[in-house]
């Protein structure tokens, strides 16, 4: 790639689990000249059985309509006069990203209905604007999935996030930040693309940057923080990750990142995934 990143993407399957409900992509855009990143995690419980689906069509979409974006926030790039219109097509993104999430969900489920089959009166009554009258809209919960999701650049980010799971920035200090956080979960609940207009829960978060590039951005599922005894543990992760990524180079994280993905679902007994852009000193330049 052209840019200063290099990305690293991993995944494993939680243990005793039959597959994986995690989804992730790390994608070079724009000539190298942006970043998009995302995470989803299906919900995974019985009453979300097709949620492997659901956080595959959400990677899917969203990276669909951020590379678009990306295009676009590289093109503007410093030119500050055109950030209010780069905002204001980031706040529309997470309503594109749901609709098109929820179109195939609705295709899916019509064609392979997850809690049997309907009477055809169901047809018309279950697309936008229709006038026909049948029974209520399919209960999309079984292809329940969070999402997270970035478009980084060499002068912003843009970052979204609906549900659980983690952003981190690493700073040129080696200091983390969570600009997403939320504080510790809750239970098992967190907000779903299978809900109504998911796109109202969704957090953002945009940033230019003043004094160059993070070196370090990582999203992950939560899986991979619930294995640590504290949120603390887990910031530490990403900030020796971001050092062994200086000290080692990124070749050498790239081939321990499957042992460390591995130990996290031991602990979390979930699957857990994790992508990220990194930027390697100036010695390691031959493996960005």
């Amino acid at each position: 790639m052209n840019g200063p990143w290099t990305l690293l993407d991993g995944a494993v399957k939680g243990v005793a689990k039959k597959y994986s409900q995690d989804r992730g992509a790390a994608l070079s855009v724009a000539d190298g000249r942006a970043v998009v990143l995302a995470v989803a995690d299906g919900h995974g419980s019985a009453a979300h059985f097709r949620s492997d689906l659901g956080s595959r069509w959400a990677v899917e979409e969203f990276t669909a309509c951020a590379r678009e974006f990306a295009h676009e926030v590289a093109r503007v790039g410093a030119d500050a006069a055109g950030w209010p219109g780069l905002r204001a097509e980031a706040r529309r993104l997470p309503r594109q990203v749901s609709h098109r999430w929820r179109e195939r969900a609705l295709l899916h489920d019509a064609n392979s209905p997850a809690h049997g089959a309907r009477s055809r009166a169901f047809g018309p009554a279950c697309c936008p604007g229709s006038q026909g009258r049948g029974e209520e809209p399919p209960d999309l919960a079984a292809y329940g999935s969070t999402l997270i999701g970035a478009v980084l650049t060499e002068d912003m980010v843009f970052c979204w996030q609906l549900g659980d799971g983690d952003i981190v920035f690493v700073d040129g200090e080696g200091a983390p930040h969570t600009p997403l956080s939320t504080g510790p979960d809750l239970g098992d609940e967190t907000d779903s693309l299978c809900e109504p207009e998911p796109w109202r829960k969704t957090r953002a978060h945009w940033q230019p940057f003043t004094g160059g590039i993070p070196p370090c951005l990582l999203i992950s599922t939560d899986g991979l923080s619930k294995s640590f005894a504290d949120h603390q543990g887990f910031l530490d992760f990403a900030t020796g990750l971001h050092e062994r990524v200086t000290e080692q180079g990124v070749a050498a994280v790239r081939a321990q990142l499957p042992d460390w993905l591995a130990r996290a679902a031991r602990f979390s007994g979930d699957d857990t995934t994790l992508v990220g852009a990194v930027t390697a000193p100036p010695r390691h330049s031959d493996e960005t």
